[in-house]
């Protein structure tokens, strides 16, 4: 196998690297300079075709556009340690190949094993100044895993930057760097955007610094299943803005503006059957990124408000006929969302909502698919009311929803409000006795729903592995975590193993 990705991987690297737009990630391969961004990528796009437009009416726009943007957007060079969790060889030939494991288990445990250079960043992406004083947006996938992040500015000037916050539910992060007097760009209002109208985007495609493209609005609203498919997302947010202005590796963070230099959304993935530039570019909308790091400034964390439905979108046909198989029902596909049940704590059913109801409108914002429904809860806050317009039995009702967080609650939350668990970054499952006498232990929990870049992950613990101490103690169950870390602050020590048994000793830091 490996002999064979040996023979391959001169060829297919350029198309592995142009490949990466969102979440996985560009490695730097072989002896050159590391042009890549961590990225997603999509499989399976038809043949684009273009409109006809009058170009030469926009050219004076585009100028101005650019040299707005430009200035404004920089660099980001993602450092990470010696054992990278990057994607390894063996990755790339499960890409093309089939994971030989399966379920994913086997690029995890080779997630550990990649080198990369001290002195060479691990991926690059881009990233936009929204304030004078230094803080910059940019995506998740982008800053994920570094334990250092430089920004390198259109001028060549660099600085290390800090990680104020992530959020992978929207591949969102926020950045700030120490200076005054930055040239910024401001937030357009991405509601009032046109299929069709004229957009820029500028970023730092295959080491191209400062490129810039042109392109139109191709569609609004486009929900792709990157971020849970292959992010970390556990309640992902993808209401994307489809462009085909030219988005490659490198691209990932920079800034889709309109005419007027200004910014409507941040530039996250592709769509490609090669990995090269298609056609098909997504933006995250700037109202959803600028709602997120407003949050992060102010709170620490993200606030998200929750509907508290189980759903079935009845624009995908494919989820209409196997909800129809499973639970022998005669649904027909069109347009809104079915509410198929309630979680707990609802605020939705507490409302009056029932299973059965179609959701058409929340507010004022028509609800033809689950895109549309992420973006307009996904946008809001726990304790914000939201009208909710619905069919039941072919007639229309409206109900006043209060929406709520995960736990049940209706009001803002920080950092300080969070427990020891949700600051690590994982939930933790107490080992059965067989699993126990299978590895010899007296003691462990596994880590389950670990999110990447977490305090958990950054010390190099992935989705199965056991934990057997953690700052000397035996642990058997969350309580355990909860209680050990209550009141901690600093660094501490964990002890665990890995799927083969290997046992592994690092620090972490407690936020």
């Amino acid at each position: 196998m490996k002999s064979t990705l040996k023979k391959l991987l001169p060829f297919a690297v350029v198309g592995v690297i142009s490949g990466a737009t969102t979440v996985g990630a560009i490695q730097y391969f072989g002896h050159g300079t590391n042009n890549g961004d961590q990225s997603y990528f999509t499989t399976s796009a038809p043949t684009a075709s273009f409109a006809g437009m009058n170009t030469g009416a926009a050219g004076d726009d585009f100028v101005k556009a650019a040299k707005t943007t430009v200035p404004a957007v920089v660099t980001i060079k993602n450092y990470q340690n010696k054992t990278s969790s990057r994607a390894s060889e063996q990755d790339l030939f499960d890409f093309f190949f089939g994971d030989p494991f399966g379920g994913g288990r086997g690029q995890q445990r080779q997630k550990q094993q990649q080198q990369a250079p001290d002195n060479m960043p691990s991926g690059m992406g881009s990233g936009v100044i929204i304030s004078p004083d230094g803080y910059i947006i940019s995506n998740n996938h982008v800053v994920a895993g570094a334990n250092k992040l430089e920004v390198v500015l259109s001028n060549k000037k660099s600085y290390i930057a800090t990680l104020v916050g992530t959020d992978p539910n929207t591949d969102i992060s926020l950045l700030k760097i120490e200076e005054k007097g930055l040239p910024y760009l401001n937030f357009a209002n991405s509601d009032n955007i046109e299929v069709g109208q004229w957009v820029l985007a500028v970023g730092n495609p295959l080491g191209l610094n400062s490129t810039v493209t042109a392109g139109i609005v191709s569609a609004k609203g486009r929900g792709i299943g990157i971020l849970g498919s292959q992010g970390k997302a556990a309640n992902p947010i993808e209401s994307f803005i489809q462009t085909d202005a030219a988005i490659n590796p490198g691209n990932s963070g920079g800034a889709l503006v309109n005419t007027n230099g200004d910014l409507i959304g941040i530039n996250s993935a592709i769509q490609s059957t090669t990995g090269y530039y298609q056609g098909y570019g997504f933006a995250i909308p700037s109202n959803l990124a600028r709602k997120i790091i407003e949050d992060i400034k102010k709170f620490g964390i993200v606030q998200r408000g929750f509907l508290g439905v189980q759903s079935l979108d009845l624009s995908d046909d494919q989820q209409v006929a196997m909800y129809n198989q499973k639970f022998k029902t005669n649904l027909k596909s069109g347009s809104g969302i079915y509410v198929t049940g309630f979680g707990d704590n609802s605020g939705a059913e507490d409302a009056g909502l029932k299973k059965g109801d179609v959701i058409t409108k929340i507010d004022n914002y028509d609800i033809s698919d689950f895109a549309d429904l992420s973006m307009s809860i996904g946008s809001k806050r726990p304790g914000d009311k939201v009208q909710v317009t619905y069919s039941r039995n072919g007639k229309e009702g409206t109900t006043n929803v209060t929406l709520r967080d995960q736990k049940g609650g209706t009001s803002t939350r920080t950092k300080a409000d969070l427990s020891v668990t949700e600051k690590l970054g994982a939930e933790f499952q107490s080992l059965d006795d067989r699993t126990k006498a299978y590895y010899g232990l007296t003691s462990g929990i596994m880590a389950k729903n670990v999110i990447e870049g977490s305090e958990i992950a950054k010390a190099g613990i992935v989705e199965g592995y056991i934990i057997t101490e953690i700052n000397g103690k035996p642990v058997n169950s969350q309580k355990d975590v909860e209680t050990l870390l209550n009141k901690f602050s600093g660094t501490g020590q964990i002890k665990y193993m890995d799927d083969y048994g290997r046992n592994y000793q690092r620090g972490f830091k407690m936020p």
